[in-house]
């Protein structure tokens, strides 16, 4: 190959994956080229997420540009890629993963608060309801934007307090000032830098597999097969987390209703070797424990 053209979103966050991927690609000798490209989510900032009507809202911008031929290779946060993906498309490489975590950024004038009073801005049903789950009572307001805009709100007196993924704030090198909830359990892949590429092309495709971290990806793969069977293509509140311990893998899996009231969790250590189609054989299990009823409610709500 000349030059792998690697598309990505423009924000700061964004462009600092991509040349993550960057830096991987060319310790193998490739030369390459980043084409930043603006994402239809990126453009919309005053609708919440769930309320824009698409799957991919973040990623079909460049999905597009990746099947016309105008990037060889897309980046995205794994988490914003939806579980079925466009027709020619694979995620052909994941990088190891870091800071999977939700964290609580407060404004000044919030530190003395406690938690259960604060007002919190958040456009994610996940973050909402696993909130409520543990604060009933709790205020929400939407946000949107990159880690910087919702920072700049957050000081704008928006809200008390934001939740962000910690590997936002720690790829960023931001100075902010965060507090772990270890109850928020985190979006299914959260914290993970994907790549995707065209399924047409196995030359890219071996290259890219050799820089993929193992581990992560058969981590991630377990939560997504988790989030796919359990969506169904709705946007719900789900969490997930695989991870390698001793040699085994501990699953965490969570469904809530959107007002948090009603949750389903599940808590799975198992061997390696038992781990195909492990994600889809809990979430069937979750569904048949009253996960089935809950996702029509959610369904009907949105």
């Amino acid at each position: 190959m000349t030059t792998i053209k690697i598309g990505t979103r423009n924000s700061p966050l964004a462009l600092w994956q991509a040349h993550e991927v960057e830096s991987k690609l060319k310790a193998l000798g490739f030369q390459t080229e980043i084409v930043p490209i603006l994402s239809s989510g990126d453009k919309n900032l005053d609708q919440p997420l769930y309320a824009l009507g698409i799957t991919g809202v973040f990623t079909k911008d460049l999905d597009i540009a990746l099947l016309n031929n105008e990037i060889d290779i897309a980046v995205h946060s794994l988490k914003d890629v939806p579980t079925q993906l466009p027709h020619n498309i694979q995620i052909s490489a994941v990088l190891e993963r870091d800071f999977p975590e939700d964290v609580l950024v407060r404004n000044n004038d919030s530190e003395p608060l406690d938690l259960e009073v604060l007002k919190i801005a958040t456009s994610s049903l996940r973050r909402r309801a696993f909130w409520l789950k543990e604060f009933p009572e709790t205020e929400f307001t939407d946000i949107r934007g990159n880690v910087q805009t919702r920072l700049k709100k957050l000081d704008d007196g928006v809200a008390n307090a934001t939740l962000f993924s910690l590997a936002g704030i720690k790829r960023m090198n931001l100075d902010v000032h965060y507090e772990h909830i270890p109850f928020m359990l985190q979006a299914p892949s959260q914290g993970v830098v994907a790549i995707a590429s065209k399924i047409d092309n196995p030359e890219l495709s071996s290259i890219l597999k050799s820089i993929s971290h193992q581990e992560t990806e058969s981590c991630v793969n377990i939560e997504r097969e988790f989030l796919k069977t359990l969506e169904g293509g709705c946007t719900a509140p789900i969490g997930a987390k695989a991870e390698m311990i001793d040699g085994k893998i501990r699953f965490l899996g969570r469904l809530c209703s959107l007002d948090g009231k009603n949750c389903i969790e599940t808590d799975e250590i198992f061997d390696w070797n038992e781990s195909e189609n492990f994600g889809e054989k809990i979430a069937l299990k979750v569904l048949e424990n009253g996960g089935k009823e809950l996702m029509k409610e959610i369904k009907k709500s949105l």
